[in-house]
């Protein structure tokens, strides 16, 4: 499980950004790159999130949107700019999600390999 998160603060932090739109968001290598910018605590403007991109600030900004809408980053306008910023419970939430899932497949195969080794003797 994800440090420092329990379960059912898990459960609740992916009710507000379901895993498929998350991981959707999370499947693109530009707003995996934006997140990576991100990753550091600190909150940038879109024309500092796309500096060095070989893409318009619109296009900076469409993929901003992607991962706000699915929890990933906040936004907070500071004057006539909108800073982002991660939002590290979600990454969190999403690795504890992962976890779940990681356990769950384990018991399914320890309980596959059990009923093969069974049938052989």
């Amino acid at each position: 499980m994800a440090a420092g998160l329990s379960r059912s603060a898990i459960s609740s932090a992916m009710s507000n950004a379901e895993p498929a739109s998350l991981f959707a968001a999370l499947g693109d290598a530009t707003r995996l790159g934006l997140i990576a910018s991100l990753s550091d605590g600190k909150a940038r403007s879109i024309v500092q999130l796309g500096d060095g991109l070989p893409i318009s600030r619109q296009a900076v900004a469409k993929h901003l949107d992607v991962l706000h809408d699915a929890g990933l980053v906040h936004r907070r306008k500071s004057g006539r700019e909108v800073q982002y910023a991660l939002r590290h419970e979600a990454i969190e939430a999403a690795q504890g999600w992962l976890d779940q899932v990681s356990a769950q497949w384990d018991g399914a195969l320890a309980r596959l390999k059990l009923m093969l080794e069974g049938g052989k003797g």
